[in-house]
């Protein structure tokens, strides 16, 4: 039996979305080390999932160009959409849908026009009606002049586009990735993405060099508009790779912290924690090796390397369990959180918090950067909208003092007060306080020390001043405060002259060793001494 006609027609058509039918678009795209939008999404998608949206689409172009040169050069008008699966191959099936978007920067330099906005909505509307995370590559240069078949209202103003994706915030996780150039429209795209992945080389401004010399403010070649190292630093670019391959390989990775937990995992040795932290409370160490140590094997992908550098931001896992890890870094101003900082842990917690994410806060912080400098910088309102995204935090927030946690700072980072984490804990370094040690002497003792006129010696009470108020401010004696102050007694819980305490000192831990309870080695009640080897 001899095949239908129309169906062969359709057949013909399909090809032509191939791109094979599209050489030489694709030719160039390779001459440049780039890859066509389709090798990007048979990357991303899992195999014989997608279901393309609008795959026939045009140009609104008819009334100037033939069908044939359409269809091949504007090719689903130049955006890619559909449903698909990521990650089946790691997580269930039923937690792997999602919502493909792919721009196609051979197609009229990716700009955006008329049936691609319907595409683009349409597809947005059926994420939010699902509740699906969507991958979008952003590749292009913005708004498109030259669909004349359609008569539009207000220059095309009307169009919901970016009222649509701005919409689907705290609803449905947009990653987005972008590749040579991303400019206005595509740019605002990117811009208002949950996670944004850059490769080296990119471009990403909000107007293109040909908006900016219609405006008047001068000529400009597109590589000096948003180089993307600029853009790392700002904070605008969440993670830098190498091309687009490694940036589809990095959305993949981020989305299945997001799909659930691994039931693969490798944990690292833990005891490595005991040695990590240097003995001096004055030295720095490396936030990241600990962070490494704490979490599986090679599951922390970091965000905003560049940007608010006292603060590290990423994901991780935990037995194959997803967390978000807040953790202060002290080699960049001793941990203190200015206000990029604050800026970025603000939209980490909010990000988190949008998507059930259970947060770690690793905490070693002398408070928020302060003085004129900072000032200028709006620490004011961008302090305190850290405190606002932070005591909104609804998951679960663990809180781990590592050494400092001093002031409004530390406050900010764990949920706006030392009482909202779900659970804290400390390592024996821990230190508390309302503001850093060596600054709360200096102010609260400012008297007799400026009393003494000898250096030597006003050095040496400034040094005892500091360690008697660390020692006060050490961790067991945090635990031991706050547990008396839960009971409402004003007598017990601290350890010093004249406090009531019941402790049992042992040489290892009881709950892994029980025969440690055999040999006591000291026993104090009620504040008394009653054995102590």
């Amino acid at each position: 039996m001899n095949e239908r006609s129309d169906y062969n027609a359709f057949i013909e058509r399909l090809k032509k979305s191939d791109d094979e039918f599209r050489s030489e678009s694709t030719q160039k795209r390779h001459a440049n080390n780039f890859r066509t939008a389709r090798e990007n999404l048979n990357h991303l998608v899992d195999q014989d999932t997608f279901l393309e949206f609008g795959q026939f689409a045009v140009a609104a172009q008819r009334s100037r160009r033939d069908s044939d040169e359409l269809i091949l050069d504007t090719n689903a008008d130049g955006i890619i959409t559909g449903f698909c699966n990521i990650n089946s191959d790691i997580h269930s099936k039923d937690l792997t849908n999602a919502v493909a978007i792919i721009y196609d920067y051979s197609v009229l330099a990716g700009t955006q026009g008329f049936f691609h906005h319907q595409k683009l909505d349409r597809i947005c509307d059926k994420a939010k009606e699902y509740n699906l995370p969507i991958v979008i590559f952003t590749e292009g240069g913005g708004g498109r002049p030259g669909d004349v078949d359609v008569l539009t209202q207000i220059a095309g103003l009307h169009v919901p586009s970016f009222a649509n994706w701005s919409s689907l915030s705290g609803t449905c996780l947009r990653i987005a990735i972008t590749n040579g150039y991303c400019f206005a429209g595509n740019a605002a795209l990117y811009g208002s993405s949950d996670i944004r992945i850059a490769t080296k080389g990119s471009n990403i401004g909000m107007a293109g060099p040909a908006m900016i010399e219609g405006g008047g403010l001068g000529k400009f070649s597109p590589k000096d508009v948003g180089p993307v190292e600029d853009q790392l630093k700002n904070g605008v670019v969440d993670i830098l790779v190498d091309n687009e391959e490694a940036a589809t390989q990095t959305a993949k990775s981020l989305l299945s912290y997001f799909q659930g937990s691994l039931l693969e995992f490798d944990v690292n040795d833990q005891s490595k924690l005991k040695s990590i932290l240097p003995d001096d409370r004055r030295y720095t160490y490396e936030i990241r090796d600990l962070i490494e140590i704490l979490f599986d094997k090679l599951s922390f992908i970091e965000l905003k390397r560049s940007y608010g550098q006292s603060i590290v931001t990423g994901f991780a896992r935990i037995e194959g369990k997803t967390f978000g890890v807040l953790a202060s870094d002290c080699k960049f101003l001793g941990g203190a959180i200015d206000s990029e900082a604050a800026d970025k842990a603000a939209q980490f917690f909010d990000l988190c918090n949008d998507h059930g994410i259970n947060m770690i806060s690793l905490v070693d912080t002398p408070g928020f950067m302060v003085g004129p400098d900072s000032e200028e910088e709006g620490a004011v309102r961008r302090m305190s909208k850290l405190f606002e995204s932070s005591s909104r935090f609804k998951n679960f927030l663990i809180a781990i003092f590592i050494r400092k946690a001093y002031g409004l700072g530390a406050q900010a980072i764990v949920g706006g007060s030392l009482h909202r984490p779900t659970f804290s804990c400390a390592w024996p370094s821990g230190e508390f306080g309302g503001m850093g040690i060596e600054g709360a002497v200096k102010l609260g003792y400012r008297k007799e020390l400026e009393a003494i006129d000898d250096v030597e010696e006003r050095n040496n009470l400034f040094n005892k001043l500091v360690e008697k108020m660390y020692e006060a401010g050490q961790a067991i004696q945090a635990a031991t405060i706050v547990g008396s102050e839960l009971i409402g007694s004003n007598n017990i819980g601290q350890i010093k002259e004249n406090y009531f305490a019941d402790i049992v000192g042992v040489k290892s831990n009881p709950l892994k060793n029980i025969s440690s309870l055999e040999d006591i080695s000291f026993v104090m009640k009620d504040g008394q001494i009653y054995k102590s080897k």
